[in-house]
């Protein structure tokens, strides 16, 4: 098969179905030759809508890909363990046999062509919740990929719900940030990937009207403080990298 011209890349969208509806629409997303979902689709306020709609709306041009949220609510849904999170555990609840049965058998990793060989994962190659980021130094950056093959042009990642690209050890790394918890300015976050490089996508939405609907149509009881915390409302790139910058191993 010739490489693909033309890849969207979405990941992080935690049952946001607006903001997920919103990157749909985008006509560069429908004329994407592949979609990849980079993990944490369903673990939010509407995860039924959200599996429910990726399906009717991609089909096969879909590369799923399993997220830790992914497999956290699986292992929830079948030991009956609260997740880190309320809003998880009641999505787990929520999705019907099929969906769990489809997020377990989720592959960590997938591979497509895009000018080269190009690996999908959700946080790093090797582990679907370690912590790298823009500034994670050279060494961080060389020990997460050290079981990748060299010939491996680009990795994709998510998981941090911060996008950015940048070469490390001549290697393109993208992370198309977040669908439904942006983090750093909000909007849906994407990337599109093509033999070229690749490209940030940011789609704006309605945030008002879909924190709105969000607190309508989800039966969890913290809907309306979810939306706002992660729709109507974002966290700053600063903070969340001081956040986080522990765990990508630096002093």
């Amino acid at each position: 098969m010739p490489p693909y011209e033309s890849v969207a890349v979405l990941s992080d969208i935690h049952g946001n179905l607006p903001a997920l509806e919103a990157v749909l629409a985008e006509p560069d997303l429908r004329a994407a030759d592949r979609v990849v979902l980079t993990g944490d689709h369903a673990a939010g306020p509407l995860p039924v809508e959200t599996l429910d709609r990726l399906h009717a709306a991609l089909g096969d041009r879909a590369l799923w890909i399993s997220g830790n949220a992914d497999r956290e609510l699986v292992q929830a849904r079948r030991d009956g363990k609260p997740t880190g999170y309320p809003v998880d555990y009641w999505a787990a609840a929520r999705l019907r046999d099929d969906q769990v049965a489809f997020l377990a058998a989720l592959p960590p990793t997938a591979e497509l062509d895009i000018g080269g060989r190009t690996l999908f994962c959700h946080a790093t190659p090797r582990d679907d919740e370690e912590i790298v980021l823009v500034d994670s130094r050279a060494a961080r950056w060389a020990e997460v990929m050290s079981a990748v093959d060299p010939a491996v042009a680009t990795v994709v990642c998510g998981h941090t719900h911060m996008p950015y690209a940048r070469i490390a050890h001549g290697r393109l790394i993208v992370n198309p940030g977040s669908i439904g918890m942006p983090y750093g300015r909000p909007g849906a976050h994407w990337a599109l990937l093509t033999p070229g490089g690749a490209q940030l996508r940011r789609t704006v939405y309605d945030y008002e009207a879909a924190a709105t609907r969000i607190a309508a149509e989800s039966g969890f009881p913290g809907a309306a403080e979810w939306a706002r915390e992660y729709v109507r409302d974002t966290y700053t790139a600063e903070a969340v990298v001081d956040a986080w910058a522990a765990r990508d191993g630096r002093s």
